[in-house]
């Protein structure tokens, strides 16, 4: 039995030393970042669908307000996100995740870093993010969605602008986040008010600049508490 808890603590340690380095290696990497947006969604969005263009207009309107823009690295939405900025000549970051399927680089990419572990790569966004952008996306976008607005409510992320893009699809998620979390008082009235849902990328980005001046989003208001 000793062993086998020793094994198990040399396995732990081993991963938490993996995790600091990633960690450290990123914010290294990603030290003159300023005013960036994350971009979170599926990477199953095919090319030249609705979503993914609409991606790419807001992304290239964002980076050309000024603004740098962070994906996961990877294709569909996340591919569109860093084609927009490209196109814009932004600057592009792709935070790669290793997986044995699905994930693979996208090639608009300024700068790439690559992760073997979730916690480290979804840290680094928020270390790094004045803004975030929810596309259409599935059991990962929620993750990353659901994960970014608990890190705002609890005060452990600073307030940034969270936009759900694509009514149509978000709306049943809202009605139930309304009628069931707040119905059942699990969450209170102002957290509602953590995100806004818009389809208009003029408007999304009018937003975000907006919120981005009001809120005083510099690099000082970067990072966890």
């Amino acid at each position: 039995m000793k062993q086998v808890e020793a094994s198990k603590a040399d396995t732990i340690k081993g991963q938490v030393s993996e995790i600091s380095q990633e960690l450290a290696t990123a914010a290294e990497h990603l030290i003159g970042l300023n005013k960036a947006v994350s971009i979170f969604g599926s990477a199953r969005t095919p090319r030249n669908s609705f979503y993914y263009n609409k991606t790419i207009e807001i992304s290239k309107l964002l980076a050309e307000s000024g603004f740098s823009i962070i994906s996961g690295g990877g294709p569909g939405i996340m591919e569109a996100a860093n084609k927009g900025c490209y196109e814009a000549d932004g600057h592009s970051v792709g935070l790669n995740i290793k997986l044995p399927h699905e994930q693979h680089d996208n090639s608009y990419q300024s700068d790439s870093l690559y992760f073997k572990y979730f916690v480290s790569r979804k840290t680094t966004f928020f270390m790094n993010s004045s803004a975030y952008i929810m596309m259409p996306g599935g059991f990962g976008t929620m993750d990353e969605v659901f994960e970014t607005l608990t890190l705002i409510q609890t005060g452990k992320a600073h307030h940034a602008p969270i936009v759900f893009v694509g009514s149509e699809f978000w709306g049943g998620l809202v009605d139930w986040i309304k009628e069931q979390l707040l119905g059942c008082s699990y969450v209170s009235a102002p957290d509602l008010d953590l995100f806004v849902v818009e389809d208009n990328p003029e408007k999304i980005v009018d937003y975000v600049v907006s919120k981005h001046k009001e809120l005083s989003l510099d690099k000082d208001c970067f990072g966890l508490r």
